[in-house]
């Protein structure tokens, strides 16, 4: 049994440890409230480019004329997994679930006979991946940054659009984790290269004819890879707004369970010591009786 003074050491280190859980808390906090305004902001604009490169790429009706970022290069063999995740950990389940989704999407592929590469965008996510499949990541692009801005994601979008220039891939998913709450995080796989746009949604009119100046070829020439950039740059935020709220939930975990076992340490060592104590009287009155 662990004697009195092992015991005050052991609570007053986990009374430490849970003045820094809720330090973090408070910290995840105050910066969700920012990643999550962020993020909220980037989605319309995000959506509108999406809807608009829909509209203009359903004009284009002859394919072999089209940008090769649209049209892919008539084979779906190699595919290029961007994989976003975090530069830091205790976030809970955060950057594992994304990597789970990842692990599921290459196990498949590679069922199917396809060659797999991986970009990985933070440092968690390439360490959880280098278990399995270190040679098949390509590079690992690390952004240790205060803010987030959109050079940013224009620095993965230039790497992933040299990548396809080469014919390193066919295709691009990109995986984040899309933020819906501070307990709700989906994780999320989103094919950029070449893109999959819904279908637009008409109320049963005829269609409207638009006219583009310049022509359709010119504007999905200029736009595509400016696309790609948006749709990482809106992963980007998502994924810190998402890692923010995933922290402020582990932490806040971290802070009850800490206060649990100082509970439950404190009872065990009012017990032990009561029982010392009462065994040193025991002792006393043996004495005294004996004398």
């Amino acid at each position: 049994m662990a004697s009195l003074k092992d015991m005050r050491v052991r609570i007053a280190s986990t009374k430490a440890t849970q003045k820094i859980t809720k330090a973090m808390q408070m910290v995840a906090a105050s910066k969700l409230r920012r990643a999550q305004v962020a993020a909220e902001a980037a989605r319309p604009y995000a959506e509108r480019m999406e809807k608009v490169l829909g509209n203009i790429a359903a004009s284009v009706t002859d394919m072999s004329s089209a940008p090769k970022l649209l049209a892919g290069t008539g084979s779906d063999q190699t595919h290029l997994l961007v994989v976003c995740t975090a530069e830091r950990g205790l976030c809970g389940g955060f950057n594992s679930s994304i990597v789970r989704l990842a692990r599921e999407k290459i196990n498949a592929l590679q069922a199917a006979g396809k060659t797999v590469k991986i970009l990985c965008v933070g440092r968690k996510g390439a360490d959880q991946l280098r278990r399995q499949y270190a040679s098949q990541i390509i590079e690992v692009i690390e952004l240790r940054v205060k803010s987030l801005a959109f050079e940013h994601a224009a620095q993965v979008g230039k790497k992933i659009i040299e990548l396809y220039e080469k014919g390193e891939f066919d295709v691009a998913t990109l995986f984040f984790s899309r933020f819906r709450s501070v307990v709700q995080q989906i994780p999320t796989a989103l094919q950029i290269v070449p893109p999959v746009f819904e279908a637009p949604k008409g109320d049963g009119g005829p269609a409207a004819v638009y006219e583009y100046e310049p022509d359709e070829l010119d504007i999905l020439t200029e736009l595509l890879p400016r696309n790609i950039s948006v749709q990482v740059f809106r992963a980007l935020l998502e994924n810190a707004a998402s890692e923010q709220g995933a922290r402020m939930s582990a932490m806040d975990n971290a802070t009850r369970n800490a206060g649990e076992m100082i509970r439950k340490q404190t009872i065990t060592y009012n017990r032990t010591r009561q029982a010392m104590i009462t065994k040193e009287l025991i002792e006393i009155i043996s004495g005294a009786e004996a004398l």
